[in-house]
Order: C-alpha cells, then structure tokens, then sequence
C-alpha cells in the first residue's frame, strides 16, 4: 500500500460516540487512513466538530447532531437523548451519502462506534460497508459476552472466554446498582448484530491480547488495527501527527512540563483517573494518605468536580512533594522520562498510553470495563498491580496502594512488571511500523474497501 497519496481511492464515513475516549481513537484511525489514501468524513456532534482543525485536506468534518443546547438533562433524561442522537443521525447519515453519490468519492464504508450498534442497519440500508470499531479492550468486551446470552435468551454459539478470580464488576451511578439495568443491557446489546458486521476493527494490537483476539475470531471478521495513538509518540510515520487533537479540558502543559524537569528519572507518581471516572471520597482518602506514606514526588491531573472530594490541607500539607492540576496532555506526561509509576483507573486507552512508554502501573478501577482491564493488566499482561479490596468498604486500603506502588517503582521488586512494559512497548512499536500486524489489517481492510 503506497502511503501518503492524494488521489483517494475509497471514501469511508467514521462515526463516534460522544465522549473523549470515543472520539479521539477513531480519529487517529482516520488519521491513518487518510495517510494511506482514503478519504475521511468524521461525523460527529457539533460540540466536537466546531473544535477540530484537521490540516489535513483528506479529513472533513461532518456535524450529525447539535448537541451544545441538548444534553442529558433535556427531556427524556439519557434515553430521550439517546433517541433524539439516533433519530438525527439517521437523517444526517442519509443526507450525507445521498449527496456524495453524485461525485468523485461516493461513501464505501461506515466505520461505527460499537457502542452504536444500531448504525450497521443504517449502513445496511444505504449500502454501505460497516464496520464496527471497538474502543474498549477484547478482554473487557468479551467479559460482556455473558450477559448477552442472559438478556438475549440466546443459546451459547461461543464458549465464554475463561477468566478465573475476575472481581466483581462495579457499577456506574448511572446503572442504577443493578445488573439488569439499561445501561448493562445497552453494553451487552453490542453482540445483538456482531456476525452481521463486514468488519471488527479492534483498537488493539495483536501481540498485547492475541488469546482473546482469537476467541473473537468466532464471530466475524476481527483485525486488530492499534493502537490508535498519536503518530510521533509510537512509530512516527505520519507528519505532524503530534496530539489528538481534541480535549474535553485544556491542559496544563507548561506547568506539568516545568515541574517534571526538576525531577529525577522514573521518581515521580502519575496520577489520573480520566475525563469521565468519579471516586468515592473514601477512596480518594486513601490514596491520599498512600501518596503521604510513598513520601515522593507526584503529579495528579484531578477535574475539580473531584478535587472537591479531597481532605482538608491535602494540598497544602503536599505541596512539597505534589503538583495538583486540572489537567494534563497524558502521552506527554508518561513520555516524561521523571514519571516511574501511573496510578490508573485502568480505562483502556490509559492502559495503552502507558504501556507505550513502558510505565507501570497501579490499577484503581472505578467500575465496569475498567475492572476487567485491571484484571488482565495484573494476571495476564503483568505489567502492574491491582491493590487488594475491602470487599466490605469497597475501596482499597492505603496501606495497600502504597505497597503497590512501592513495589513497581522498586529496582528489584518490580523487575519483571517493568521488563514486561517494555516488552510490550517495542510490540506496540512495531505493530504499526510497515509490515507491523496491525498495519498489514489496515491495508487489508483498505484493499477489501478499495477492490469491493
């Protein structure tokens, strides 16, 4: 596949959910196809498109919703906003494949956002390739699977994917506590139509979960195509790929910049818990009181939604020691040669971000798919540690998160988790170099688009 090329050879139509972490993996996927010579129309919702400058002539920007003046606090509550999303997506959708008939570079394809499963019938009926493109781990994904065939009624085609001493799953506020509830029904709803896409595209590379990676190969066509990260941080290939290119907060980049400069190599404690995770109090106390026992320096990027969560005088009585900010540019923080541990919420992209740069982590999940990605951090990857629960309290005890955290950032006690993170790196590295896996399954996806 020649790379970097203008006479685009297939249009596809990329379609995100709202959401940092929805959005910014499958533009770097665009990114990429764009440098191989597709051409992209990103469609998403108008608080997000308004923002992005693509500088990149290959790369439109296509608004599907106006969502600045319509939230989830709108009637209807989620599921009125959802349906409201869906019903002007459909007729956005419809529009905009209309119109590209008539010219040179007619849509091919509609690479979905699982989440939206519903959009594969879209893609269906204006005759579309679709392609489902999965933002979270397999693992996590696949830790689904059962409750599909508990709320599908469905009789087992595929053997669930074994992961023995796998914690209970947490539970979003917004899931209501229960299992049955909407939200877990419209997570497992993702394998409603699985066999039916002409495309799993996995934001994964295939040395990092290959186990499960062929457990998915049951149900479709399944390619492993990441990690979708910004170019120069990894393999360097696209020009001036140097950011995401879009953030839900503005970061503090000088001064995390400045501040990592003074320290010395891997000493420093990262700390981050995403754009969308909310702790208990009682656990942030504990991590507070964890990072007191450490006694080294840290920076922690906290929204001030949670910052408000902190002990009386945390700040103050670690200023010393600490630099608290609202946020932070994360690939250039944990490309910092100062940072030596991430204490994560496990969500994926802050798994593979960091194992990109080889970090250790310290594994805090908050809920849901970020529990199962702790699981396979510490049991099967072994590149960090989940600190033991109060299964009573259901928090982790601060005594334990410093353990953790002494024990990765240990010379010789975290020998092995840090030779993993490594290993890991230089596979991801090569995964998206020429030739690398995951750059053979994107130009194999684009030759099927092309040759279609």
């Amino acid at each position: 596949m020649e790379n970097g090329k203008t006479n685009h050879t297939a249009h596809v139509v990329v379609l995100p959910f709202n959401g940092q972490g929805h959005v910014n993996p499958m533009l770097q996927f665009s990114k990429r196809l764009a440098f191989k010579g597709l051409k992209i129309t990103f469609a998403a919702t108008l608080s997000i498109t308004k923002t992005m400058q693509s500088g990149n002539e290959a790369i439109s920007f296509f608004s599907i919703f106006d969502d600045t003046n319509d939230g989830y606090g709108g009637p209807g509550g989620v599921q009125g906003y959802i349906q409201r999303f869906q019903d002007s997506v459909r007729n956005s959708l419809r529009k905009l494949v209309n119109d590209l008939k008539d010219t040179d570079n007619p849509a091919k394809c509609l690479v979905y956002d699982s989440s939206l499963a519903w959009a594969l019938d879209l893609a269906k009926e204006l005759g579309l390739v679709g392609a489902s493109f999965f933002l979270q781990s397999c693992s996590a994904v696949a830790a689904y699977y059962p409750f599909h065939l508990k709320f599908s009624g469905k009789k087992e085609k595929v053997s669930p994917f074994p992961m023995p001493g796998l914690p209970k799953l947490g539970l979003p506020t917004s899931a209501g506590g229960s299992y049955d509830s909407p939200v877990i029904k419209a997570i497992a709803s993702i394998y409603d139509n699985i066999e039916k896409a002409d495309w799993i595209l996995l934001n994964t590379y295939h040395e990092l979960e290959e186990e499960v990676i062929k457990w998915w190969e049951q149900f479709s066509r399944v390619r492993a195509i990441g990690p979708n990260v910004p170019s120069v941080y990894i393999d360097k290939r696209l020009p001036n790929d140097t950011d995401y290119g879009f953030n839900l907060f503005k970061p503090n980049s000088d001064a995390c910049m400045h501040w990592l400069n003074e320290k010395a190599p891997q000493s420093v404690v990262y700390v981050s818990f995403g754009s969308c995770a909310s702790i208990k109090p009682e656990q942030l106390k504990e991590l507070t009181w964890a990072l007191r026992l450490f006694n080294k320096p840290f920076l922690w990027a906290i929204k001030s939604s949670e910052a408000n969560k902190l002990p009386d005088n945390f700040v103050e009585e670690t200023k010393d020691k600490g630099l608290l900010v609202d946020w932070c540019s994360q690939m250039e923080v944990l490309a910092h040669k100062a940072v030596g541990c991430f204490i994560t919420h496990c969500g994926t992209n802050s798994i593979v971000e960091s194992l990109i740069f080889g970090v250790p982590m310290v594994g805090i999940p908050v809920f849901l798919d970020q529990t199962v990605n702790g699981y396979f951090m510490e049991k099967f990857w072994k590149v960090g540690i989940t600190p033991k629960m109060d299964e009573e309290k259901g928090i982790s005890p601060r005594e334990e998160i410093e353990e953790a955290i002494t024990i990765v950032m240990d010379e010789e006690r975290g020998k092995e988790i840090k030779e993993n993170t490594m290993r890991l790196k230089d596979c991801a590295k090569k995964a998206l170099e020429e030739g690398g896996s995951s750059d053979k399954h994107i130009d194999e996806f684009i030759a099927d688009l092309v040759h279609s």
